[in-house]
């Protein structure tokens, strides 16, 4: 379909999106999915949210402090008409730096107010990361948590910080402001954010989504999945800088006149006790979180929660079934992307099926394709292919091309559909091991070795093996107490070889204190990859 007239004065987003015949195929076929031309997401979630459920309905708490509608949307508003008198136009990129606080939140929603395109970013950035960023999307200015601005140095761009207490601070400065903002009447299709891969497989792609983008992942996945009511109190760990934790932890809550408590970190066993001190009802967190509260003392503090949502990794069934023993509820797994901007295959409530991601969101559809892009019958590895109201753009990359075929998105993920249209996750298909001429699913082998007592933390990668092409090796961390060595190796192989057909155990193990992630959680196999093409392993 043709763009619409834009708002933007400053046109660099619409002049790098990728050619229209590149665009995946997108669908609006469900009726809360058709949006007016005209549309401001941050008019949309915030003002309408007040002028329905009024300005003293609590919004946004952090674990100090609690704004209510009516202040997020003067302090929003106040940003906004700040950035203006700045000089900030529509369509000009305003980078972003901090962790998960209110006044991230307010200044989020003021960049879209003022048409401007947000650009989140995570604190711990260093400035050669944030150079990627910074040259990728040339922002016009930072707004930084005053406590993250010394890697914003390096560059020759604006930075004012917010959130303490110096003269200049945004905070002193929006108290000049009115409460009052006219909104930029942007078009439902103008970009509204950049989100940035977060780099697990080599160089962070920059994404492009509309202001239309934003209420659709609330109006499919929210809606219809997550079901939140207004009286519910969102919580969780990914941050807003992550398409994950946008959605779940500001536009979820704001679109369903909800609460969001936003915390700057956790580490699971605190996570258990913000949950139970401040009634939270929807957490938002990964599978490894879930787990380790389940193991501790703390899972008796999850029983408050209404909805509780997993992503950013595959969901083992026996963390599934833990849960659900804990709490009467199931976790709602899913499966999202950042070129997708949040989750398009999930299940919750009596369509659980402990060991399956889901089904295609409403909104969205999916199918298995072979390398061609034919669609496999069920049953069939192959790639997971998807098509909905949200897809692929990215910001002048010639990786667009892999992404789409055939105007599906290809997410690079192995998946199985069975016969009822659950779809089963086997591996990235990069992280598929191809050992003797066995296809081998690496987090198949974790699940195994995760249901070992001893195994806290384990990911499986493909090592390089003269013989057999590669082998299954395997990172594990140890539960406390337990004693690694050449024993504990021969113990875990035997039992994984228990579990799965023998050809699946891991050939080489390595103990380590920790897995590498990424500042979203998610583990970094391909540094594990690289480690295992480089060094060898224990035997």
């Amino acid at each position: 379909m043709p763009l619409l007239p834009s708002a933007h004065v400053d046109t660099f987003c619409r002049d790098h999106l990728p050619p229209s015949e590149q665009w995946p195929e997108l669908l609006f076929d469900l009726p809360e999915l058709h949006y007016p031309d005209r549309l401001n997401a941050a008019t949309r979630l915030l003002d309408d949210a007040l002028a329905r459920w009024g300005a003293d309905r609590r919004a946004v708490l952090s674990p100090t402090s609690s704004w209510t509608y009516g202040e997020l949307l003067a302090r929003a508003n106040q940003v906004a008409g700040e950035l203006s008198a700045l000089g900030v136009v529509p369509g000009n990129r305003v980078l972003l730096r901090g962790p998960n606080t209110p006044w991230l939140a307010a200044c989020w929603l003021g960049v879209l107010k003022a048409g401007a395109v947000a650009v989140a970013t995570m604190p711990m950035l260093r400035a050669h990361e944030l150079t990627k960023i910074v040259e990728a999307c040339a922002p016009v200015l930072a707004l930084c948590d005053h406590r993250y601005p010394d890697e914003l140095a390096a560059f020759d761009l604006p930075v004012i910080c917010y959130g303490g207490d110096a003269p200049d601070d945004l905070s002193a400065r929006c108290r000049a402001r009115p409460a009052t903002f006219a909104d930029v009447d942007t078009a439902a299709d103008d970009v509204a954010i950049l989100a940035f891969t977060s780099g697990t497989t080599g160089r962070p792609k920059a994404t492009m989504h509309f202001h239309r983008d934003l209420l659709a992942i609330a109006d499919t996945f929210s809606r219809h999945v997550v079901r939140p009511e207004p009286g519910d109190l969102f919580c969780g760990t990914p941050p807003l800088a992550f398409t994950f934790g946008l959605g779940g932890l500001l536009v979820f809550p704001l679109h369903a006149g909800a609460a969001t408590l936003l915390v700057e970190r956790a580490t699971p066993l605190e996570l258990a006790d913000l949950v139970a001190e401040n009634g939270v009802t929807v957490l938002f967190t990964a599978p490894t979180a879930y787990r380790a509260i389940l193991a501790s003392d703390r899972r008796s503090l999850l029983a408050g929660l209404r909805r509780a949502v997993s992503a950013g990794e595959a969901l083992p069934a026996s963390v599934a079934t833990d849960f659900h023993a804990a709490t009467g509820h199931w976790l709602i797994d899913g499966i999202g992307s950042t070129e997708m901007l949040h989750v398009f295959i999930s299940a919750a409530d009596e369509d659980v099926h402990p060991g399956a991601t889901g089904r295609a969101v409403p909104g969205y559809r999916a199918r298995i394709v072979d390398d061609e892009g034919r669609p496999v019958p069920d049953g069939t590895p192959g790639r997971l292919a998807v098509q909905g109201p949200t897809g692929c753009r990215y910001l002048a990359d010639d990786r667009q091309t892999v992404f789409v075929e055939h105007g599906w998105n290809l997410t690079g993920d192995t998946y199985v559909r069975d016969s009822e249209g659950y779809f089963h996750y086997r591996a990235r298909s990069d992280d598929m091991i191809v050992s003797s001429g066995y296809n081998i699913a690496g987090p198949e082998v974790e699940e195994v070795l995760l249901r070992h007592p001893d195994v806290l933390e384990c990911a499986v990668v493909a090592a390089p093996d003269e013989a057999r092409g590669a082998v299954v090796a395997a990172y594990v961390v140890l539960t406390e107490g337990a004693t690694p060595g050449p024993d504990k190796v021969t113990e875990l192989q035997n039992f994984a070889k228990s579990l799965a057909a023998p050809y699946k155990y891991p050939r080489r193990v390595e103990f380590v204190q920790e897995l590498p992630r990424n500042p979203s959680g998610k583990v970094q196999r391909y540094l594990l990859r690289r480690r295992a093409a480089e060094a060898p392993l224990v035997p």
